[in-house]
């Protein structure tokens, strides 16, 4: 578990990293470079969930070295299926990692919602709903690994 005691905000008792994966962790269907390692550190502490619609079907294969769990969406209702995964596990111990979309209603439903800007972009209504926004996936994952940059970021 990953616990952040943020003064003004709140504490963040986290046990999930839930993240999206193209445009999130990866371009154009390609892991970004140094997320693997970054992974394989915070899932000392979370447990890793990958959910995607595999837009360029590259996720098993490209996943498949890391401890995560990988689960691959239809193509309706993304946003609603992402959203009940996250309150399957307990939102409220979810830290989650999007950038499109469909990926607007598990930040903000989440403990803690982080959104990122790569190549893909971001859609506005994601902005709006993550509570940091990172300019690239290795500096979302840096947040959590190097706490202080979120009570930097988050405290009152």
């Amino acid at each position: 578990m990953l616990t952040f005691d943020i003064p003004g905000y709140k504490v963040l008792r986290l046990e999930h990293l839930v993240m999206d994966y193209n445009g999130t962790l990866a371009v154009d269907g390609r892991l970004v470079e140094g997320v693997a390692g970054r992974l394989e550190t915070l899932s000392r502490d979370v447990t890793i969930h990958v959910i995607t619609a595999d837009t360029f079907g590259l996720v098993q294969q490209q996943m498949a070295h890391l401890p995560c769990r990988v689960s691959v969406l239809g193509q309706e209702f993304q946003a609603e299926a992402k959203l009940r995964y996250i309150q399957e596990l307990g939102a409220e111990q979810t830290v989650c990692i999007g950038n499109g979309r469909n990926d607007r209603l598990m930040l903000q439903a989440a403990a803690l919602g982080l959104a990122v800007i790569l190549e893909e972009g971001i859609a506005g209504e994601t902005i709006q709903a993550a509570d940091i926004i990172a300019k690239s996936i290795n500096d979302a994952l840096d947040l959590l690994l190097n706490p202080l940059r979120l009570t930097a970021t988050l405290r009152s």
